[in-house]
């Protein structure tokens, strides 16, 4: 008898790019990095900061739920980001929503809180290197200065006409996550590698 079980293989918004970026990466001669980073798992949580459901969430992930507008807090590979006064994106290793999504449900036991796994709705660029930021600033408004986002910042903005999430993590000046719908992905990722073309 013939197996009928369909086996489906998970296929990332920006693979048909791979082969570009990372040639453009190597032409840059070390100033811009530019990479996907594929199917990180993502969690919008909202719930009030104020309440023991947020401290809870902090001790099951072993990271506190950042309350200061547009920052960041990382803790091994989970990154918190603050979206809103109630509102946060929970950023793990690939395939980790399940686990965290328990978690987060299993702490904060019956108190309010809203839990939802927003994986698929988007992808990760990273622009890294030292001319990072000059790239970015080529079409964010944002003032992307390090001491205005330096380490540990975030924002809602758009790079390119495009909405994104632009996220510098705690741990250096030159490293940026840009979180972009994955239908804007290819459209996003052809203008960094058109806008990166003087760095060749």
């Amino acid at each position: 008898m013939a197996d009928t079980a369909l086996t489906t293989r998970q296929r990332s918004p920006l693979a048909h790019a791979a082969d570009r970026l990372a040639a453009a990466t190597r032409s840059f001669g070390g100033a811009i990095r530019l990479a996907e980073l594929p199917f990180l798992a993502q969690l919008n949580v909202r719930l009030d900061p104020r309440s023991p459901a947020a401290e809870a969430v902090g001790l099951a992930l072993g990271l506190q739920l950042p309350v200061e507008p547009d920052t960041v807090v990382c803790a091994g590979d989970l990154t918190a980001v603050w979206l809103g006064p109630d509102e946060w994106l929970v950023v793990g290793r690939p395939g980790a929503q399940r686990d965290l999504e328990s978690r987060i449900r299993s702490a904060t036991g019956d108190d309010h809180v809203s839990v939802t796994d927003v994986s698929a709705q988007r992808t990760t660029v990273l622009v890294a290197g030292p001319s990072a930021r000059d790239l970015l600033s080529h079409g964010c408004s944002l003032d992307l200065h390090p001491r205005a986002f330096g380490p540990g910042r975030c924002a809602q903005t758009t790079l390119a006409r495009t909405q994104v999430v632009l996220v510098t993590r705690d741990r250096s000046t030159d490293e940026f996550w840009v979180l972009v719908r994955s239908s804007f992905a290819g459209y996003l990722t052809d203008w960094l590698l058109d806008a990166a073309v003087e760095y060749g």
